[in-house]
């Protein structure tokens, strides 16, 4: 068995792993009700604005089409821990958020309240936080499985609650939410710090893995309890690769998407292979690894494995949304080329 070492992960129980990965890895391969009872989300000695700067009503149209408007929300329930990093990083407040949000992004849980997972969401503890908007995934496939946040929505506009729905898989669309959630906040400086400066560095990053990236030929692996699955170029890692030059073989071999084998890969033997095992801790993400694909005698024979283009992925930037670091994804990507 390769002796692999997948990092350290988040203390205090999240199922994220430190953010940068370093170029040998790549060689080598939140609580209680009261809580709604104050918003919190930014410095506000910083980050108020006077009455006159303060936008009366903001009319959007969401990832569903549906028109939303809002009047300078101050308790909101984002219900997507993604979700909730990028209103605070658009200057906004919160007062309620599901559970990855503590978990996985930080979000101060003494101030505020969960609202469940987002794949269980509690409208009881939603209402309880007397929001005056909410957020919520669109999207019901990759991490947010199984969500129907879509069907709270009746009841939350019967409350007289605005509820807007995004779907953010790529970079361009974690922009797009991103200018959405500042248009609302007033925050223009916001968005050129957290969004135009990050997609800037990545501009840079792509320029620079031009020549080492062009015409790889890639294969992107996730490992789930049942297997494993191939990730095209409309996924999160997926469109990173695309933008950064690399040819992803799922994109031509369709086939490997829905029937994947390991002696299918060997025969395609892509010249490069990015693996994001999953798994609660750092335990199960390398038994993950050493029962789902290392075990298989054909990955041996892979060209990639041979060479040491293989790369292990940390999933705080290519499973969770890595938001105002998303730059970071990219260099790490880029690193594993040799750029």
């Amino acid at each position: 068995m390769m002796n692999m070492e997948i990092g350290a992960w988040r203390s205090g129980g999240g199922a994220a792993l430190r953010a940068g990965l370093s170029a040998a890895m790549c060689i080598a391969l939140a609580t209680g009700l009261s809580a709604c009872g104050q918003a919190t989300g930014g410095d506000e000695a910083s980050n108020a604005k006077s009455a006159s700067e303060q936008q009366a009503t903001y009319t959007f149209t969401d990832d569903l089409g549906n028109e939303v408007t809002v009047q300078d929300p101050q308790r909101v329930v984002a219900c997507m821990g993604s979700f909730a990093d990028v209103w605070q990083l658009a200057g906004g407040t919160l007062v309620g958020a599901s559970d990855d949000a503590f978990a996985d992004y930080g979000i101060d849980s003494e101030s505020v309240q969960s609202v469940g997972d987002f794949s269980s969401l509690n409208l009881e503890s939603i209402l309880a936080c007397d929001p005056d908007f909410v957020i919520m995934t669109g999207s019901t496939s990759g991490r947010g499985g199984g969500t129907a946040q879509t069907d709270l929505k009746d009841q939350l506009t019967a409350a007289g609650v605005p509820v807007a729905y995004f779907k953010v898989t790529t970079f361009g669309d974690y922009l797009r939410m991103l200018r959405t959630c500042c248009d609302i906040t007033g925050r223009d400086d916001l968005y050129a710090e957290n969004g135009e400066a990050v997609k800037q560095r990545i501009d840079g990053e792509v320029a620079k893995a031009k020549d080492a990236v062009a015409g790889s030929r890639v294969a992107v692996l996730t490992t789930y309890s049942q297997g494993v699955r191939v990730q095209n170029s409309s996924t999160q890692t997926g469109a990173m690769l695309a933008d950064l030059g690399a040819v992803n073989i799922a994109d031509e071999n369709k086939s490997l998407l829905s029937d994947f084998s390991m002696e299918a890969l060997l025969e395609i033997d892509p010249d490069y292979v990015f693996v994001l095992p999953m798994g609660n801790d750092a335990a199960s993400a390398q038994r993950a690894y050493d029962e789902k694909i290392e075990s298989d005698p054909a990955w041996s024979s892979l060209t990639a494995v041979k060479e040491g283009h293989v790369a292990l992925l940390d999933p705080t930037l290519f499973q969770y949304k890595p938001n105002d670091e998303w730059d970071k994804a990219y260099a790490a990507l880029a690193q594993c080329f040799g750029a």
